[in-house]
């Protein structure tokens, strides 16, 4: 009887599959997820950005990593180096296939199917003379010459052969254990005992505990626990946080701690080259005992960053550590932001500590943009821009031009422009327009809403007020573009209506001009009468019966008469057309009917039709987030231009929703990191209890630039919430059948009264 049987893979051939399948399971991720991406793209995209952001230090950081890097080149050559060997593995494998065929005795003798006994018999004698062991022939081919030829002829094992594939009938099935036989052999027990207990005992748990290790240390932003606690702690402690202070909390953070981070580094000449430039920069509170700010990580973190922020040269072992302070800084500001809004909504909700206040988080974006920018605060954003320094701008600021912002002097006029950058040459003021042309021109559009109620444009005390905010951006260039439109439609303008004037001045002639003397005259003498009348006694005034006011009859009758007479005709006139307006009244009383019909109908028809826009427009709205919650869109926005950040950072922003005279954040803060070209946002906060009118601010902040911002106000007007009805017919249900049942027939007996009555 057939059974089972497993055994170690005495050849080998077996384990190469194994061995084929796990190389493969390592080589096809590795090479998607670790080729080096084409460097030919790279190096195309970093030449179309060199006109504008080549002077940044990013850029120049980057060009030097590219050319110098011998690690895509490792890579590739050990990804190469695995498909080979998978290759080979694979073409082993190929090869074995062919001795685990299905057994054909016909193919053995190098016959067709169905050959003849006769055929059969003729090529076993040819191919056992020519393989006998006796003639000097391979004795196991012969053995399966023979085999096969009794196959053929034997009825018994012809039948084993169609029926189980052997002609010696059915044996047991052999499963083959993907291990060499070698490993499981008694001389070589200890070996792979060791190598067992030291691969699953020793560095598997190792692997394993680093790696939980550093991942409890960090939270989903790769911010250090330690960190967020820390920003938590003075946050809470002081919610009222000047620049200085917010400064001093920045570089306190355990990422520029030796001790919790490999890449902070503490060199043996910072005792000499941090006190230079404390003196330096000044007052940056060097005596202040409160840890950690005096601990030296972190008033070396604070000196570097001050340095950056001034603009300062540092020396070359110290612009490394200064790289890394600055490259870490708007990640860790970012986790305060977060912490505050944190703060700001446990305040909320449980009250009992004062929240951070609102100058505290806009301090924070404020220091992310001067560290992405390398400004201090006081500076002008127009130091933004390449070629320009403190003493040009006096050029700018002055009584002529009064530029002290990006916006106004993107405003100027090209002639204007070009004259007040005269300090500039031409190549230099080319670059100069380059980047500010890149820069973006954001516009901000607000819808407020209630959603999921019948009146959404209705706020009561205590809803969900939501607040659609729609951002388009645009380059600076295109203003310039507008600007130079706008100008010539101007100057076409001008100079149609100058020649306007020059053809009218050209057809007057002098007879006009006494016509217009002449008139003049005349308003003169009627501006004096009108004064000598003014001096009499003003007479009484009446009202007549069809409204109009006149005066009193003077003391002359001839000059009465007259008006008298007139005035009795118009009243008989009057009179007349109000009697046919009478007729045509009571005629018309019918047609009015129809007519209000029409009307309620057409009113009916547009409620309906606004139900239908309004539902169309809720189910819209209900898509587009369930949309915008499946797609995940990609954080590459735009390139910041920036001449100081070591590290290229893309453009996004900040929009929130502000109660600027209490200093509260109305809504949290959301990090817009996916504009392009347009981007639609929703901020909900709850509205006050209140009733009355509010005065709230949306504000959009850049965390790359200075001077973009924008405010919007927000006018929220809150009435009173709709009191709930208690005595609602839908909730008359009854209880059970039975009262069902007495309803119906108390209703039938009512009926039937009723009808007796009528009879």
């Amino acid at each position: 009887m057939a059974g089972q049987q497993f055994q170690y893979d005495d050849s080998g051939n077996t384990f190469f599959y194994f061995l084929t399948s796990f190389v493969g399971l390592i080589v096809i991720p590795a090479t998607y997820y670790l080729w080096p991406r084409d460097q030919n793209a790279e190096q195309l995209r970093l030449k179309s950005l060199r006109r504008v952001h080549g002077r940044c230090l990013w850029y120049r950081l980057r060009l030097m990593k590219s050319q110098q890097s011998i690690i895509p080149t490792l890579k590739k050559a050990a990804l190469l180096f695995g498909w080979a060997v998978f290759l080979l593995l694979a073409y082993k494998v190929s090869k074995l296939d062919r001795e685990y065929q299905e057994y054909n005795p016909y193919e053995v003798l190098n016959l067709d199917s169905g050959a003849t006994l006769s055929e059969i018999k003729k090529q076993y004698h040819a191919l056992s003379l020519k393989h006998h062991p006796d003639r000097g022939g391979d004795e196991t081919t012969f053995m399966r010459i023979a085999k096969a030829y009794s196959a053929l002829t034997n009825e018994q094992s012809r039948l084993n052969w169609e029926q189980y594939g052997n002609p010696d009938g059915p044996v047991a099935t052999s499963f083959g254990i993907a291990l060499p036989a070698w490993i499981v052999d008694q001389k070589n027990s200890m070996l792979v005992l060791l190598v067992y207990g030291l691969a699953f005992m020793v560095i598997l748990p190792v692997v394993v505990g680093t790696w939980w290790y550093r991942s409890i240390r960090y939270s989903g932003d790769q911010i250090l626990i330690n960190t967020t606690q820390l920003f938590m702690h003075f946050m809470y402690k002081t919610p009222n946080m000047n620049m200085k202070r917010l400064t001093m909390v920045l570089t306190a953070a355990f990422e520029f701690d030796p001790r919790s981070n490999k890449e902070a580094t503490i060199r043996p000449t910072d005792n000499v080259e941090v006190p230079q430039l404390i003196r330096e920069l000044g007052n940056i509170n060097v005596k202040k005992k409160e840890p950690p700010f005096c601990y030296p990580y972190s008033l070396k973190a604070r000196v570097l960053l001050l340095a950056h922020l001034a603009r300062m040269d540092v020396s070359e072992e110290l612009e490394e550590d200064q790289r890394f302070v600055v490259r870490k800084s708007p990640a860790l500001l970012q986790e305060m932001i977060n912490v505050g809004c944190q703060l700001t909504m446990m305040a909320n909700n449980r009250g009992g500590f004062h929240a951070p206040r609102l100058v505290t988080i806009e301090n924070c974006m404020k220091l992310t943009q001067m560290t992405v920018q390398g400004l201090q605060e006081s500076k002008s954003p127009l130091l933004q821009l390449p070629h320009f320094e403190e003493e040009h701008l006096r050029y700018c600021i002055s009584k002529k031009y009064k530029v002290r912002t990006l916006q106004d002097l993107v405003s100027l006029k090209d002639s204007d422009r070009r004259s007040m950058l005269r300090f500039l040459g031409e190549e230099k003021y080319d670059e100069v327009m380059a980047v500010l042309g890149s820069f973006p021109h954001l516009t901000m559009e607000t819808k407020l809403q209630v959603l999921d109620d019948e009146d959404s444009h209705n706020i009561t005390a205590g809803s969900i007020v939501t607040v659609t905010v729609t951002l388009s951006r645009k380059r600076m260039a295109d203003m310039f573009e507008k600007e130079q439109d706008s100008a010539s439609c101007q100057g076409e303008e001008a100079a149609n209506t100058e020649e306007a004037q020059g053809d009218a001045n050209k057809s007057k002639t002098k007879v006009w001009q006494n016509k217009s003397k002449g008139a003049k005259k005349a308003a003169k003498s009627k501006k004096k009468k009108l004064t000598k009348k003014k001096a009499t006694p003003a007479p009484a005034k009446t009202k007549q019966a069809n409204g109009s006011v006149t005066g009193n009859e003077l003391t002359n009758p001839s000059t009465t008469a007259a008006p008298a007479g007139k005035e009795e005709d118009d009243d008989a006139s009057d009179k007349g057309s109000e009697s046919d307006e009478g007729e045509g009244n009571k005629d018309s009383h019918s047609e009015r009917d129809e007519d209000s019909d029409k009307q309620s109908d057409t009113e009916v028809d547009e409620m309906a039709g606004d139900d239908e826009e309004e539902w169309e427009a809720l189910q819209q709205s209900i898509q587009r987030r369930e949309r915008a919650l499946l797609e995940t869109k990609s954080k590459v926005t735009h390139p910041v231009y920036s001449l100081y950040f070591p590290e290229e950072k893309q453009e996004w922003w900040w929009l929130y929703i502000a109660d600027r005279r209490d200093q509260t954040l109305v809504s949290m803060p959301y990090h817009v990191c996916t504009l392009k070209d347009t981007e639609e946002v929703e901020l909900k906060f709850p509205a006050p209890s209140k009733t009355g009118n509010y005065q709230y601010s949306v504000i959009l902040r850049s965390d790359s630039y200075l001077g973009l911002d924008q405010i919007k106000p927000l006018k929220l007007e809150v009435h009173e919430a709709k009191a709930m009805l208690d005595n609602h017919p839908q909730w008359d249900i009854p209880d059970t059948e039975e009262e069902d049942e007495e309803q119906e027939d108390s209703d039938g007996i009512e009926e039937s009264d009723d009808e007796d009555e009528d009879d």
